[in-house]
This record gives structure tokens, sequence and C-alpha cells, in this order.
């Protein structure tokens, strides 16, 4: 009878025990970086620690940087909670390092109309030679290799992920054993994974998702911010943005603003292009062209100066990000280096030109320096007569009217010897 009482009691506390069992949620839309690894690794630990049932990303990926990427697949096969990647929602793509991710997880599912592969992106520096290329290409197939063995998943689509950049559908994955499910949405995916046994760093867990509690860790304001900067796009005109401000403040002391954002950018592009793969030779390129546009505009050298600092700086933004690897989606938009290059020039030919064209002293001495000066007129001038400006007397002529004798003057221009004069307008 009391053996009776406590199988009853077990069975009524199920459904409450099932009930507090928590699922973890956290999506990834966008590259893989240092801030989308750093979010699943403390995603991660808070599940773990939470003692949540499963972690469940949806990963929407082109790709990204290989070193987050190894960063996430470690903290994924070392995971003591299961993880359950689910490329979603209809018509997202786990390219390139999604492919990575995806097999690492526990569990691998996607959602109707997705689909998985490696997408070589074409590099604006050009090809990697070919010692270096399948260095990379071989080491990045070791690496998925190593992930497909752990998991039990089809090895050999792995790897032809990598060599031959495959790229296949949440079905065609289905039937190749890449991914374990296709589920229609989140619900679909916890009813189906419902039971399954994981093995996980800590041993083997059963999961229960299907009444499970959902909660969704978001990123916070800071890591969204950092995640946008280290766009390489963004990084690149924050760079450019940095230079344009601290010079524009150089040549009109006093102006701060353009000084205080200039500086502001510079410091933020540094912290965008230390997340990146940056080419120092690129980096180079660019600051040399900034100088010779400089130069261009304090040295007459009929625009010779100019064409080099656009070639400059065209290819030091080409050069500016570099990819060891042709699996990394990191880089510059063309379009973006054009636009870039051409607000570039047209800065430094007009506004930086404008700024120092002003500053460039008056000439102080001979016939030219006499305009703007102001003096006395000796005799009434109607229009003719004789001025006293700068102590030496002036055959003079007035263009402003009558100027009676002992009226103040300036001297508007010089005509053969003769100044051209009108009168001096003073503030009262």
């Amino acid at each position: 009878m009391k053996q009776l009482v406590i199988h009853l009691i077990f069975l009524l506390l199920i459904p409450s025990i099932l009930a507090a069992q928590k699922v973890f949620i956290i999506k990834i839309d966008g590259s893989i970086n240092p801030v989308s690894a750093d979010f699943i690794h403390h995603s991660i630990s808070k599940a773990s620690a939470e003692k949540a049932t499963c972690l469940v990303i949806y990963l929407n990926t082109p790709g990204g940087l290989l070193e987050s990427t190894r960063h996430i697949v470690r903290d994924m096969l070392e995971a003591p909670v299961p993880i359950v990647v689910y490329v979603a929602p209809s018509g997202a793509h786990a390219g390139s390092a999604g492919v990575f991710v995806t097999m690492a997880a526990h569990i691998a599912a996607m959602a109707p109309g997705t689909n998985i592969g490696a997408a070589h992106p074409v590099t604006l520096q050009g090809q990697m030679d070919s010692v270096m290329s399948e260095k990379a290409t071989n080491d990045a197939a070791a690496f998925i290799r190593s992930i497909a063995t752990k998991r039990s998943r089809n090895l050999q689509w792995a790897e032809e992920s990598v060599r031959k950049s495959l790229a296949i559908t949440e079905t065609e994955a289905l039937d190749k054993k890449v991914i374990d499910l296709v589920a229609d949405n989140q619900q679909d995916l916890l009813d189906r994974i419902d039971g399954k046994s994981i093995t996980t760093a800590d041993g083997v867990k059963v999961l229960h998702t299907r009444q499970a509690q959902t909660q969704t860790l978001e990123m916070g304001m800071l890591e969204k911010l950092l995640a946008a900067l280290t766009d390489p796009n963004l990084a690149y005109i924050l760079l450019l943005l940095g230079f344009y401000g601290i010079l524009f403040e150089l040549y009109n002391p006093g102006a701060i603003l353009p000084g205080i954002v200039g500086v502001i950018a510079l410091i933020i592009a540094f912290y965008s292009l230390q997340a990146l793969p940056i080419n120092y030779a690129g980096l180079a390129l660019i600051i040399f062209a900034i100088i010779l546009f400089v130069l261009d505009l304090k040295i007459m050298s009929h625009g010779m100066l100019t064409i080099g600092g656009i070639v400059s700086l065209l290819l030091g933004s080409i050069m500016l990000i570099r990819s060891d690897n042709t699996l990394e989606s990191v880089r510059i938009s063309i379009s973006v280096i054009i636009a870039a290059v051409t607000v570039t020039t047209l800065f430094f030919l007009f506004v930086i030109g404008a700024g120092i064209r002003a500053q460039r002293p008056k000439p102080a001495t001979g016939v030219e320096g006499m305009v703007g000066q102001t003096g006395e007129a000796l005799d009434m001038l109607n229009p003719s007569g004789k001025v006293f400006v700068r102590g030496e007397i002036w055959k003079a002529e007035s263009v402003e009217g009558l100027i009676d004798r002992g009226e103040k003057i300036r001297v508007i221009a010089v005509n053969n010897l003769k100044l051209l004069v009108g009168h001096l307008i003073t503030s009262p």
C-alpha cells in the first residue's frame, strides 16, 4: 500500500517536474565574429548554471571569422548542456562558418526552405598562392572532419562542403544525415526532440522539452553595438571619418567638434579593426594616401600627388581586410570602397583645400599688398585726387561716388599704380 502511494505521488509530480524544465533560446542572425562567440559562450554557461534541459541556437549566417568559429565549436563540444542548432526561419542559411557550428551541435535541425553549405567568397585581394590555399583548405577540412566524427554525421559531405563549396537544402541535408531533423517551427522542434538521450561533457542527459518553459536570451545593448562595429564596412568608414575629423580640426583650429568626432571615430575604428583580420600594409597605404592628398594642396604637382593618393587609397582599401582562409566571409564591399575613395578625393580637393587657401597669408608687399589697406583722402575725390596710404601719397580714383577730404578710405584695387578706393565703412 505504501509503495502504491509513492508511485501515485511520483506520477502526479511528473507533469510539474517536466513543466519546470527550461529551454534557453538565442538567435545568431549575422556574421560569426568575436561578439557572437562570446554571446554563445555566456549563453551556454547560463543554461548550464540554471540546469536547463537544452540550449536552442537559431542560426542564420553567411559565415564569418574562422577563429571565432573555433571558439564556438570548442564550447559546443565541451558543453555540459545539450546544444540544439536550428537553422531558421524559412529562407535562412548556414553558410561557410555556419556549417561548422551546425554540425557541432548535439542536435542539428533546419526549417523548411533553408539551406546549408560552404560558400567561398571571392576575396578582393586576389587568390592566395597555391601553397597557402592548400594549407588553409586542408586545415579547415581536418577541422570539419573532426566535428563530423564527434557528432556521427556525414563525413564525406562535411569534407566536400569545404573542398568543393557544396550547398544543399534541408531535405537533402536530412537525407545525407548532415542534420538530424527538419522542424516546421519552434514547438515542432521541441516536440520532436523530447525524450532524446544526449551525451554531453557531463554525461548522458534526457531531453524534456515538450512542456518545458522557454526563455529567450538577448544580447545586451553593448553587445549589439559591438557586434555592429565588427562589420568591416563600418570599421572602414569610421577609419576614414576619423582621419577627416582630425585633419579638418588641424586646418581649422577652434572648430572643436570635428576634432572630437574624429578622435572618437578613430578609436572605435581601431577597436573594430582589432577584431578583424587587418592587413597593416593596407592601413599604411590609406595613411600614405591621405598624406599625398594634403601635400598636393600645398605643393604644385599638377595633380600627380592627387592621382597617387587615389591609387594608394584604392589599393589600401582593397587590401585592408586580409583573410588567410577562403572560408572566411569577411571583406569590404567594393561599392563602399568606390564611394569612399570618391568622397575622400572630393573632401580633400574642396573642403580641406578651401581651409588651407583661407589660411594662406595675403601679400604684404608690392602692389598686391595694397588691396584692403585703409588710408585718408588728401583731396576731395570727385572722382580723382590724392590719398595717404601706408605712409605714402598715391594717386587715387573713387569708385563709390564722392569722397570728402579727410574721409577714411579703403583700397579696392590697383590699376597702373593708381589706387581704386571706396568709403571705409566702420561699425557703429
